[in-house]
């Protein structure tokens, strides 16, 4: 494995801040077949990245001391890359209060959340030809393990998000929010990238860890980066394929706590309660919460605490509905 700093600087804080990359090549003297690149941690409060980043630096180490021969690609590890965030458990960088994933491919970065923006994603480039964006949730949200991608791509990319052991693959249309992503701009340069949200911030959910960790170890396989040999544990999900017009989201009408009745994973008939929406102070129910569709329960509200409009769950239809 090679460490090496990508860019550094001294922060406000009194301390120095490191954009580290880990790399790990085949064998000496055999070709490398792909590059692929994974990238952790831009939101200092995505904390499930975090830990499969750490699954995959040690798996790598263990090949690259036992079975050399088994990596046929170049694998670079991106762990961490907003440091400052991580470390007051931020969503946004501390002090500035700005979001790095909306700092990508701007013409002249100005801030240091910029400028790190910048040198990642000209190292990336330079360094990968298919590349993964690890994100969770935010607070309130807890998701299944998906790939979403914009419908620009989805033809090029739909293979391989088919081969990451996720729950399902959502194909949304472009909006103008995700055009200073890192995951829009590496697709922009011709870096196959796929982006996978799974679980929730300040959170390590174990079996959605395990369950994407598998899935990075196949997805690998199958670009040859990595032997038909190594092994990949457990029975692999197919995921299912939605479009934008087969996410059905659920909103509450009412403020209150919201106590759900429902799990996240299960599939869920029209109709069928899907929780509450409660009154502490006066002991009411204000709001039943029905499920409109049939459907995969893909995301559902962790955070009790609602107000009217308050996104509670998103159902993903099996079928295309008729137009």
């Amino acid at each position: 494995m090679k460490t090496e700093s990508i860019a550094s600087c001294n922060t406000p804080f009194l301390t120095r801040t490191e954009l580290l990359r880990q790399s790990f090549f085949p064998a000496e003297g055999k070709v490398s077949r792909q590059r692929m690149a994974f990238v952790t941690g831009l939101h200092g409060d995505e904390l499930e990245g975090l830990y499969v980043g750490h699954r995959l630096l040690s798996f790598l180490r263990d090949i690259e001391e036992n079975n050399p021969s088994a990596l046929k690609g170049e694998v670079h590890i991106y762990p961490a890359v907003n440091p400052p965030s991580l470390n007051h458990s931020s969503r946004l960088w501390p002090g500035l209060g700005t979001d790095m994933n909306r700092t990508f491919g701007l013409a002249r970065p100005m801030t240091l959340p910029a400028q790190f923006s910048a040198k990642l994603l000209e190292d990336i480039k330079t360094h990968a030809d298919i590349a993964v964006d690890f994100h969770a949730s935010n607070l309130h949200l807890r998701e299944l393990p998906q790939v979403r991608m914009i419908d620009k791509w989805s033809s090029s990319l739909m293979p391989l998000a088919m081969a990451t052991n996720t729950d399902l693959v959502w194909t949304h249309p472009m909006a103008d929010l995700f055009s200073a992503t890192l995951g829009y701009n590496l697709n922009k340069a011709k870096v196959a990238t796929l982006v996978i949200e799974a679980g929730i911030c300040h959170r390590i959910t174990p079996e959605f860890r395990d369950q994407v960790f598998a899935g990075l170890i196949h997805l690998m396989k199958q670009t040859g980066i990595l032997d038909e040999s190594v092994s990949v544990q457990g029975r692999l999900k197919n995921p299912l394929k939605v479009r934008a017009n087969q996410v059905v989201s659920i909103g509450s009408k009412q403020p209150g706590l919201f106590i759900s009745d429902a799990h996240l994973g299960e599939f869920v008939g029209a109709n069928q309660p899907v929780g509450n929406i409660i009154d502490p102070v006066r002991g009411e129910v204000m709001e039943e919460i029905l499920a409109p569709v049939s459907g995969l329960l893909f995301t559902l509200r962790e955070h009790p605490l609602t107000y009217a409009g308050s996104l509670l769950a998103r159902i993903a239809l099996e079928k295309e509905p008729p137009p």
